[in-house]
């Protein structure tokens, strides 16, 4: 029995489709789930894409968050389920409290899109198991929105609790407080990241297939935990 991944579409969702090719490559069955959706469908895991979903009103991942799809979402993550939101994905898991923090404009002022080196930081969440620790990738960076903040007792308790899933390496490309690219949630399954690992899945269309590896590693987390047969 194969895994089946869940990719969410919002209106003004435009990754949806790279992250469901993502998860194909990675071995599982990409199942479309539409923001409206009032059930996760029988899925193993979800993605939350990027984009801009119900245009950025408000604020980034504001609406979003009261979507339909997003009360069965946040019970099944808070019961244990994976869950991994992508930039604006990102942005909403935080709208919704299943991460702490915020993001928000970045500090240049600028939209960036960048080939971005990250060191994985934490290798124990749902979706860094296949890298190893301090290893360094380089997958597509996209946004306008995605400097990383919090309060000093936040970040250092994400320190403390190695909840710091990935950094900028090189350079911070948008103000991120102490270089944060990626956090997970207490329990490792939710994990929010602003860079796109479904963009760097193929050598022919990718800088490298350096992102492949957070998808390969919810599929061993949910053999690990018995979710599906190896």
């Amino acid at each position: 029995m194969s895994s089946r991944i869940g990719v969410v579409t919002f209106p003004g969702s435009l990754d949806d489709k790279d992250a469901a090719r993502a998860v194909t490559l990675a071995g599982a069955e990409a199942v479309p789930l539409w923001h409206a959706d009032a059930t996760l469908h029988g899925v193993d895991a979800v993605v939350l894409p990027g984009g801009f979903s119900y245009g950025d009103y408000l604020r980034c991942g504001a609406i979003a968050r009261f979507a339909p799809v997003m009360e069965p979402l946040i019970n099944a993550a808070r019961e244990g389920m994976p869950v991994l939101g992508i930039c604006n994905g990102f942005q909403i898991l935080c709208e919704s409290h299943l991460l702490p923090g915020a993001l928000t404009r970045n500090d240049h002022l600028h939209f960036i899109c960048r080939d971005q080196r990250l060191e994985i930081t934490n290798t124990t969440s749902a979706w860094t198991k296949n890298f190893d620790m301090n290893q360094e990738i380089v997958v597509p960076l996209k946004n306008g929105e995605g400097g990383y903040v919090a309060d000093e007792r936040t970040l250092d308790q994400l320190e403390a609790e190695g909840r710091v899933i990935a950094r900028y390496l090189e350079l911070n490309p948008n103000g991120s407080r102490r270089d944060i690219a990626g956090i997970c949630n207490e329990a490792g399954n939710v994990v929010g990241l602003m860079p796109h690992p479904e963009h760097a899945v193929e050598a022919l269309t990718g800088p490298t297939v350096d992102g492949l590896g957070f998808f390969t590693s919810v599929l061993k987390s949910l053999v690990e935990n018995g979710k599906v047969l190896a």
